[in-house]
């Protein structure tokens, strides 16, 4: 349940139009559903601004799907990280109207496309074409949270010309969000070209020692600009998300 549809209920309920039973049985679950296998966090919403987002990894199809009845019948947008196509395919069956970014392995359900929640633009770089999919999880992630979000993909610093040519874009971001693998240096240098956050993801994309990621995770976390916060690698979601918080109009 979010902000809004509380007022309208506690509005319905001193106008007469709800009564205060029906009022009662729909804040039943208001703090939180324990489901055995999982505590769904129905006031996150009001508490946060946006409600619960399931990390789909490592549960299964049976856990994931209650997990979403449950937060359906309490009217909230859904989101599920991490998602593989195969458990996609099966969530479908049981809610036909999802949509589901095979890049990103993000699913989507009941999301409010009408709201912006934005005082800026997000912009999200990738350096090169494999980090693609991290950078779309930080996309859809932002997007889904209300704000105008754009990309450019593969402008990493092996060619730094092409990076230069979106001069004029990058300085219009509110928020940017730069992901990169290999030796994670790309961050750095658009951090050292703007006065806005950057949020840096390093990518598990890279030869031998890149070590998955840690090479360009270390890069990040040593940047010699000083406007450079860093994510864990891969961590798409969790750039998309703190942009959206930076980026909020209240």
């Amino acid at each position: 349940m979010n902000e809004k549809r509380l007022k309208k209920m506690l509005t319905s309920v001193s106008t007469g139009q709800v009564s205060v039973d029906n009022a009662l049985s729909q804040l039943k679950y208001l703090s939180y559903e324990n489901l055995s296998y999982a505590h769904v966090d129905h006031h996150r919403e009001i508490r946060k601004g946006f409600p619960e987002v399931i990390y789909g990894e490592g549960k299964s199809v049976q856990h994931t799907i209650g997990i979403m009845q449950a937060m359906k019948k309490n009217g909230s947008q859904i989101i599920v990280t991490r998602l593989c196509a195969e458990k996609a395919n099966e969530i479908q069956l049981m809610f036909p109207d999802v949509i589901y970014h095979e890049d990103a392995r993000l699913l989507a359900w009941n999301i409010d496309r009408n709201h912006d929640l934005g005082r800026g633009m997000i912009l999200i770089l990738s350096a090169g074409t494999s980090d693609i999919p991290v950078a779309q999880e930080a996309y859809l992630t932002a997007k889904y949270m209300g704000n105008r979000v754009e990309s450019i993909f593969d402008i990493g610093v092996a060619g730094i010309h092409r990076l230069l040519s979106y001069k004029e874009k990058i300085h219009s971001a509110s928020v940017l969000i730069v992901v990169a693998g290999m030796e994670g240096a790309l961050p750095s240098v658009v951090a050292g070209l703007v006065s806005k956050p950057v949020i840096a993801v390093p990518t598990s994309v890279g030869y031998g020692l890149s070590l998955n990621g840690l090479a360009a995770l270390l890069g990040m976390l040593n940047s010699c600009a000083s406007n450079v916060a860093v994510v864990n690698i891969d961590n798409g979601f969790g750039a998309g998300y703190m942009a959206s918080v930076i980026n909020r109009k209240e």
